[in-house]
């Protein structure tokens, strides 16, 4: 063996965690495009992180009671809750308007944006040029996504001016919720434990929304099916996994990283829902994909430190 290779770089598993966080959550929309008609998407979306907001804290719950006991946590833990609250309903219902492609593009598209100006905001961090250069690709790719190779047929209301008004909203929340949940974790706790008090925090928000809205979700097993793997699989396991990469990276990077799921999303609305995707919207796929390439090459972002 020639002892002079190159040895060959590890993969961070916090990357890979993502990346199948990522993959779980691009069929969200998909799976939801599939529940009956008397669903509403804020029916949707509070059932979603409502009843994995529970089970997140539930398998957590000593760690989470703990970083909700530290006075200097609480603030962002409710910050970042209200984020989770916001989140699902704007997601959702901005899906529902606008159609899955383009309610995940501009929702996950607009995530890196705003983490990297809260980011700038509380702590006066900028990017690296690594992350600059990977961030601007992979946005400019769902812009084009969003903007002139969005598909055409599959769901959606039509209004896509209100619904990508809706998933901007969704992005800031899903940045903010992302931020202050990575602000507890540079406080000394664990991924799970932000993730348990945060989103605990966000289930007792939705749960009187779940109430008045969530009963048609019972009127059929197939309803009942499709909410359960909702709130299992893209929202508890993938939120477990998004709290592991969340421990090691800065928030702009792991919001880029999950750019992955409006591509996941978007080739299900082609496939499974029957949008149909331009030429444009190609491209812009592969642009979101060159973007995430250069991310996940890049040496592992170290967590900052909490000292400010």
């Amino acid at each position: 063996m020639n002892s002079t290779a190159p040895l060959r770089r590890p993969v961070n598993p916090a990357v890979v965690a993502l990346v199948v966080a990522s993959i779980l959550w691009g069929t969200t929309g998909t799976a939801a495009s599939f529940l009956s008609d008397d669903v509403s998407p804020i029916a949707i979306g509070a059932s979603t992180m409502a009843i994995g907001g529970v089970l997140l804290f539930a398998v957590a719950w000593r760690s989470s009671v703990t970083a909700l006991r530290d006075r200097s946590a609480l603030p962002w833990l409710l910050l970042g809750a209200v984020g989770v609250v916001v989140y699902p309903l704007a997601f959702y219902s901005g899906m529902s308007l606008a159609g899955v492609a383009v309610g995940n593009v501009v929702a996950l598209g607009s995530g890196p944006v705003f983490a990297a100006l809260f980011e700038f905001l509380w702590e006066r961090q900028r990017l690296s040029v690594r992350g600059t250069v990977s961030m601007a690709i992979a946005v400019l790719g769902v812009v084009i996504l969003g903007l002139v190779g969005h598909p055409q047929g599959g769901v959606g209301g039509g209004n896509v001016g209100a619904g990508v008004v809706l998933g901007l909203c969704a992005g800031m929340a899903y940045a903010l919720y992302t931020y202050c949940s990575g602000r507890v974790i540079r406080l000394g706790h664990s991924g799970s434990a932000a993730m348990g008090a945060t989103f605990g925090i966000g289930a007792i928000g939705l749960t009187p929304v779940l109430i008045v809205t969530g009963a048609p979700i019972l009127g059929s097993a197939s309803n009942i099916a499709i909410a359960a793997y909702l709130a299992i699989g893209p929202m508890f396991i993938a939120y477990v996994l998004f709290g592991r990469g969340l421990g090691t990276l800065r928030s702009s990077a792991v919001t880029t990283i999950t750019l992955l799921e409006p591509l996941v999303a978007t080739l299900l609305a082609v496939v499974v829902v029957g949008e149909r995707l331009t030429v444009l919207g190609w491209i812009a796929i592969l642009v979101i994909f060159g973007g995430i390439s250069v991310l996940v090459t890049a040496r592992p972002s170290a967590k900052p430190s909490s000292r400010q």
